[in-house]
């Protein structure tokens, strides 16, 4: 029987006491957490998908509408995000892009020194067809506190109503409008990165390849939190981790369905980064992947594919997490320590990057 809901804001609460509980208590209410690939599901998490499973909570969206789809992940958010952590200044913004204006919004932490400031470029998570700014609002009020950054997170077009190569199109525009506007979000032009989850981590790789082909200026700094690398798919960790840990193999053959249109080859390297010939001169990058997640193989491969090619990456398996562990900071104190460290790293990438001053595009 499945267990009642409560209202966002009391549910927000009992999952985060019960994700904080002591290891040792969620393993005697919640069982041990599952072993698998050599790795133990940390018993936070496992906690988590517990309460989910036993709420009758659904996170697939295999066999949903996109309308659906982007409904019911907005109506998780307040449950796992919780209230919005304060900041000195959050201001929606506007955009030129491919499309017409895209949405944007800049964070700026308390406490934040005067400008400039480094600035993370961000784009959301969400398989390219659901999320937005106030979905991942949690995942920048974050970064922008603990970074030292300021964050201009980007509302790219979705898919299927903007299929491939819509939203690349749009990450490498929001990213030269910032670099050119880096003044007016109290930026440093010099230091400026680009990052974000999953389908988002996708947009900054195909970014960063496509200003190096371009010859256009590249950002300081590349922040890949569990990125899509390969819609070709065929790694192991798709089929290991196919089903029970939030993301599952057949959503990600939705996403990808719906992302990528019939006659487009998913081995393009703007979808498909790890299948690009050449890899070489893009900037730093962190690269953070999940134990738990099907797409743990490609992140880390990339990866170890670019620093083959002389690309100073530094790679972070969390063993015990899964994929999305950017949106559970509030409630998961092992996802809070994962983000952290993603922190830590950016804030010393964008400090040692250089301040020599560039020309900044007219």
């Amino acid at each position: 029987m499945a267990l009642p809901r409560l209202p966002p804001r009391a549910e927000h609460r009992f999952v985060r006491r019960a994700c904080g509980l002591r290891p040792r208590t969620q393993r005697l209410i919640f069982g041990r957490p599952p072993r698998l690939d050599g790795q133990e599901l940390a018993p936070d998490i496992h906690t988590l998908l517990k309460l989910a499973h036993w709420s009758g909570e659904n996170w697939r969206v295999e066999g949903r509408s996109v309308e659906q789809a982007r409904a019911e992940n907005r109506e998780g958010v307040p449950v796992v995000g919780g209230p919005p952590r304060p900041m000195a200044r959050v201001e929606d913004l506007s955009i030129p892009g491919p499309g017409g204006h895209m949405p944007g919004r800049l964070y700026v932490a308390l406490g934040a020194p005067k400008p400039p400031q480094p600035l993370l470029v961000y784009f959301h998570g969400g398989g390219w067809v659901i999320g937005d700014l106030d979905t991942h609002d949690g995942v920048c009020r974050f970064l922008a506190e603990h970074s030292g950054c300021r964050v201009f997170s980007v509302d790219y077009r979705l898919a299927p109503e903007h299929p491939f190569p819509g939203p690349v199109e749009d990450a490498v525009a929001a990213f030269a409008w910032a670099r050119k506007h880096a003044s007016e979000l109290g930026a440093d032009p010099n230091r400026i990165a680009v990052g974000g989850d999953s389908a988002g981590g996708n947009l900054s790789t195909a970014l960063c390849l496509q200003n190096r082909e371009s010859d256009d200026q590249q950002p300081a700094m590349q922040l890949l939190l569990y990125p899509v690398t390969d819609a070709v798919g065929g790694q192991q960790s798709r089929e290991t981790f196919a089903k029970g840990f939030l993301l599952t193999r057949n959503d990600m053959e939705w996403f990808e369905g719906h992302y990528i249109p019939d006659g487009i080859d998913d081995a393009d390297p703007r979808a498909s980064m790890m299948r690009a010939e050449d890899v070489s001169e893009l900037p730093p990058a962190y690269v953070a992947t999940a134990g738990f997640d099907p797409l743990r193989d490609e992140g880390e491969i990339y990866a170890e594919r670019m620093r083959q090619a002389g690309v100073r990456v530094v790679l972070r398996r969390h063993p015990g997490l899964i994929h999305g562990f950017a949106n559970l900071t509030a409630i998961c104190p092992s996802a809070r320590a994962a983000m952290l460290e993603a922190c830590g790293a950016l804030r010393m990438g964008l400090g040692l990057a250089s301040t020599r001053p560039t020309a900044v595009p007219a």
